[in-house]
């Protein structure tokens, strides 16, 4: 036991030793407890910016640890859709017969956006807000091309989003997806951006223009025409579809830009229809062999297969071959972006082109027109087409190379507007009118030149017109007839 005690003392002097020259040597670190309400710190700064100054970029949305703010903008401006079909059929049980869905208010004077299908066989429309109050709506218009509707409600000092600018928008910033589906509350649903441009062919139309936002933020059926909005709550989107195999959401959802609705809308206020331009070309995606075979050093742009003759492309020089790489210093990575720069365009404006060539690249001022070949506006009282306009369709001339594929003249049935005279024929478009009451025709001045002189005669009890004519791919000829 004696030996022991002089043991344990050298222990703890050599516990002693090794603790203070760990401490010497080696100091403690200081622990750092980051508290829940400090600042959020901003990541996507300005590139003049130091760490001191940590200002957001405008365009972009604001820190997204917070939905509160922006979720409480929003939902008193969303509204409920129902677009009844009939009457409801409660005498036999059958309830609410017909569609619903979501719809935005874009001005305090009532005016509404939503999507084309969910109104599109409606004969009422109801619209119910968020405070409950009803109101039946009018549908100023819709474009199939882009499921697009305008609505208008007789009220006043509404609550309204304005059109944000979606080209403002990144890959990874938080969105809200806000609906008023199945005339509940507003829903709010919170995801990122997944990606832009993205085309999932839904749209059944031959001018559609697929350039959705894609997004995680959970939208189901009802929330179709609502609001897709960033963390700022400006409105960058119209909710539009879901990629299911359930009849649920499962991950994917879509929206229309908001820039491309703000020019579709206005167009609907101001024409009744959408005035629809285009460059004149036809176009097939880069494949990484053609960018080979061309010359470029990345698949990018969009290959020119073919020049519509008296186009503005052609009139600007774009040949077959060339690859478009921008409009408007845009890049056009895919054939929806470069629809969509297209599409926010009227007519009669100029859009800048860059294009390559012959392993160079060029620019050049491409003049967009109609459908018909020129700049006049549709329903603007300059294109000379009114009278069938009225009557429900669209037409314009054929072109040389329709001409010889048809193996005919004629007047060329672009679009028909649903409800319409012609509409109720079940002509399609895509219909080659040859003769009108047994009058040949020749071109579409010759059309409208035989409709107006129809519609001059003196009124007849039964007065109908009978158009006949063909379509591409079947041999035989058609007939449709309709009172003027």
């Amino acid at each position: 036991m004696k030996n022991l005690g002089p043991i344990i003392l050298a222990s703890v002097l050599s516990a002693l030793i090794t603790i203070v020259a760990y401490r010497y040597f080696d100091p403690p670190v200081k622990e750092v407890i980051i508290q829940e309400s400090a600042p959020a710190r901003y990541t996507n700064l300005n590139e003049e910016d130091s760490g001191a100054n940590n200002s957001q970029r405008k365009f972009l949305s604001s820190s997204p640890t917070n939905f509160i703010t922006a979720a409480e903008a929003v939902t008193p401006a969303v509204v409920n859709i129902k677009a009844s079909v009939g009457t409801d059929n409660d005498w036999w049980g059958g309830g609410f017969n017909g569609s619903s869905g979501s719809g935005v208010i874009i001005s305090s004077d009532g005016y509404i956006v939503t999507n084309n299908h969910v109104i599109e066989d409606g004969r009422t429309i109801e619209v119910t807000l968020d405070d409950k109050q009803q109101y039946e709506a009018e549908v100023i218009g819709s474009d199939p091309s882009t499921d697009l509707a305008l609505l208008k409600i007789e009220a006043t000092r509404l609550p309204h989003l304005t059109l944000g600018n979606s080209d403002s928008i990144r890959v990874g910033e938080w969105v809200l997806a806000v609906g008023n589906p199945f005339n509940l509350a507003s829903t709010v649903t919170a995801g990122i951006i997944s990606a832009k441009g993205r085309s999932i062919d839904i749209l059944d139309d031959a001018y559609k223009v697929e350039s959705f936002i894609q997004t995680d933020a959970a939208v189901n059926p009802g929330n179709s025409g609502g609001a897709l909005v960033n963390t700022n709550g400006e409105l960058i989107g119209i909710n539009t579809a879901i990629i299911t195999r359930s009849g649920r959401y499962e991950g994917y959802s879509f929206a229309i830009p908001s820039n491309l609705a703000k020019k579709v809308i206005s167009d609907i206020r101001d024409y009744g229809t959408v005035q629809r331009a285009i460059l004149g070309v036809s176009i097939d995606p880069v494949t990484s062999e053609l960018a080979k075979n061309l010359g470029l050093k990345y698949v990018e742009g969009i290959y020119i297969n073919n020049v519509t003759e008296n186009s503005g492309a052609q009139e600007a020089g774009i040949k077959k071959g060339d690859v478009i790489l921008k409009i408007n210093g845009v890049t056009t990575k895919s054939i929806p972006e470069l629809q969509e720069q297209v599409a926010r365009f009227r007519p009669g404006k100029t859009v800048e082109v860059e294009y390559f060539r012959n392993k160079k690249k060029y620019k050049t001022d491409v003049l967009l027109k109609n459908i018909s070949g020129t700049t006049s506006l549709v329903g603007a009282g300059t294109g000379g087409n009114s009278l069938a306009e009225s009557l429900g369709f669209e037409l314009r001339d054929l072109s040389a190379t329709e001409k010889r594929k048809f193996d005919v003249k004629g007047a060329y049935v672009v679009s028909i507007t649903r409800g319409s005279k012609i509409d109720r024929t079940n002509m399609d478009p895509g219909f080659v009118i040859t003769k009108i009451n047994d009058k040949k025709i020749g071109s579409l001045a010759d059309a409208i030149k035989q409709l107006e002189i129809i519609s001059k005669e003196e009124k007849k009890k039964d007065r109908k017109v009978m158009l006949e004519g063909v379509y591409e791919g079947y041999p035989d000829l058609w007939y449709y007839a309709f009172p003027i």
